[in-house]
């Protein structure tokens, strides 16, 4: 099939369905009312509760939902075809992943900007509340753990991208100094800012950094190190001095990079050279229920109603552009999915290099993807990603060498972006978990900085390499998705509650509460065959809370347990 056909398609589709569907689940279902006074506003202390124009909290919403989610998911799943990595992102983001982004931030901006899971004890009770605020806290554990490692291999494949990555940081606080304190026009001096950034591309490729190994410490470690040190500073500036202005540079680096896809596949035009359906990869495991959590960014994920309820829905000015934010960027991150899917579909058929030797066509593909286990790791489809769409962006004319290094930086950053918000939503957490059981303690944001960052230091470092986070690899995708069901039972029990239909947040809770639970179970069972002790008692305690908040869940619904306290009504 013709690539280019396939992405005007996907484009039209997601523009209809934001003008129509998006439109209708906000005026119909959500109830958005213009007059409520938003919880940046009632709250306002200029470090997390900040009144945010829409075009730079788009900026911030979408890269920190997006991260490298949407490039390593689809490029594990097109394993399985591309047709199915395709629908799914399709179905997924507009039926079932806009509606958790979009119901999950409307909650918490009627909830004083709470998370979803502090806000699951108002509405079902306080025993979910800590089981849902223990499963983010597992969670988010193992995102800031993995994303420091993905950063790091990128550092150690792409060393030319190293420090374009480490100069957008002082680009992002002088354009924060600019707009905020100054009262520059955002859109002004980010592209100045951005126009910065690539040039510090010829910087980086002029002077690569590239740290060696030693007896005491490796490459990745080392990275690793670094990375969590500035995960605990950044998470803690307020937002206006590093988040928001980084996020919108990167925004504006998104849809660059989102036209130079797109201009590579015009100019390009490949071919899919992928397998609609594969059946030819003997250890590939089983399409349901994997699929659906191996692909998550770009259909649904969990994570996202945490930046929802626990970042964003703290500097939205107005609940009119909660639709643009939320629904709007699950939609924008569905189209980088499906590119990602092109460009290890497609883009990688233009050529790959192989020992001195170039593969193209299907070969290459079969190269990339020959079984389950290279297929699945992290590393390698990272960089399966930036061959194939370094491929289509050469074919408008860049050089190789600066286009490599745009995409490095364009993962890179996004990760980067990921990890800082992930420190910062752990830190909430800690702060709720605290604040509960009175634990004064963890209440101060450098103390619940410290537990997130050195938590996730010490699952990084239980095994050597600073890759212990990958020993809990296989059972982070279903709780991921299991986070996604979970946040749908609550915004589902939020509008029975309303007396609101809510069929359309059931039916996707009820398909991701059973897929992930299916994918659980195998996961436990795979830990049983190979006697891995830690991801089997892990997953146990999982599941069980996932079926405990479940049952509570339920049990309101059915028992049409519709008090209210009217504190929350409006």
């Amino acid at each position: 099939m013709s690539s280019l056909l396939l992405i005007i398609l996907s484009i039209v589709l997601y523009v209809v369905a934001y003008n129509t569907y998006g439109r209708f689940l906000g005026q119909k279902i959500f109830k958005i009312n213009l007059k409520n006074i938003c919880p940046s506003t009632s709250l306002k202390d200029n470090v997390d509760y900040v009144p945010t124009s829409k075009m730079v909290l788009f900026g911030h919403h979408f890269t920190s939902i997006a991260g490298t989610g949407p490039i390593v998911g689809p490029a594990i799943a097109i394993i399985w075809g591309w047709l199915p990595a395709l629908l799914w992102v399709l179905i997924g983001s507009i039926f079932m992943g806009a509606v958790h982004d979009f119901g999950s931030m409307v909650i918490s901006l009627r909830h004083q900007g709470r998370s979803i899971g502090d806000i699951a004890g108002d509405l079902i009770n306080k025993r979910v509340k800590i089981l849902f605020l223990l499963i983010i806290f597992f969670a988010l554990l193992i995102v800031i753990a993995i994303f420091g490692v993905v950063i790091a291999q990128v550092f150690t494949i792409f060393p030319i991208s190293v420090l374009s990555v480490w100069l957008q940081i002082p680009i992002a606080i002088w354009l924060g100094n600019m707009v905020y304190k100054k009262k520059k026009s955002p859109l002004k001096y980010g592209i100045i800012s951005v126009v910065l950034m690539y040039t510090c591309i010829y910087l980086g490729i002029l002077f690569p950094i590239e740290f060696t190994s030693t007896k005491f410490i490796n490459t990745d470690s080392f990275w690793i190190i670094i990375l969590l040190i500035y995960a605990f500073i950044a998470s803690i500036l307020p937002v206006t001095t590093l988040l928001q202005p980084r996020d919108y540079i990167n925004a504006f680096q998104l849809i660059i990079a989102l036209g130079l896809l797109l201009a590579g596949i015009i100019f390009s035009r490949p071919l899919m050279i992928a397998p609609v359906y594969n059946t030819f990869v003997s250890d590939l495991p089983p399409l349901f229920p994997l699929l659906f959590i191996t692909l998550a960014c770009g259909a649904i994920s969990g994570f996202h109603c945490l930046v929802s309820s626990g970042t964003t829905s703290k500097q939205c000015s107005n609940e009119k552009d909660a639709q643009c934010i939320s629904y709007g960027s699950m939609l924008l991150e569905g189209l980088l999915a499906i590119l990602v899917i092109i460009a290890c579909g497609a883009g990688i058929g233009l050529g790959i290099e192989n020992n001195g030797n170039y593969l193209y066509g299907l070969d290459a593909f079969n190269y990339q993807y020959s079984s389950w286990e290279t297929a699945n790791g992290l590393g390698e489809k990272i960089s399966t990603f930036v061959t194939g769409s370094s491929n289509l962006i050469q074919s408008i004319g860049l050089s190789k060498n600066y286009v490599i290094a745009l995409m490095g930086l364009f993962v890179a950053a996004f990760a980067a972006t990921t990890l800082d918000t992930s420190t910062r939503l752990q830190r909430y957490i800690i702060n709720e978990i605290a604040s509960t059981y009175h634990w004064k303690l963890f209440r101060s944001k450098y103390s619940a900085t410290f537990l997130a960052v050195g938590s996730a230091f010490l699952l990084a470092f239980s095994s050597g390499g600073g890759k212990g986070a990958f020993a809990l690899w296989p059972l982070f995708g279903a709780i991921n998705q299991l986070l996604g069901g979970l946040a749908l039972l609550v915004i589902t029990v939020w509008l029975a509650k309303k007396n609101i239909n809510f069929i359309f947040t059931i039916i996707p809770m009820i398909f991701m509460l059973i897929i992930t639970g299916w994918a659980m179970s195998y996961n436990i069972y795979d830990a049983w065959v190979n006697k891995d002790l830690l991801l089997l008692s892990i997953g146990i305690i999982v599941i069980i809370f996932q079926f405990w908040i479940i049952y509570e869940g339920m049990y309101i619904l059915i028992k049409k347990k519709i008090r209210f306290n009217n504190t929350y009504e409006n």
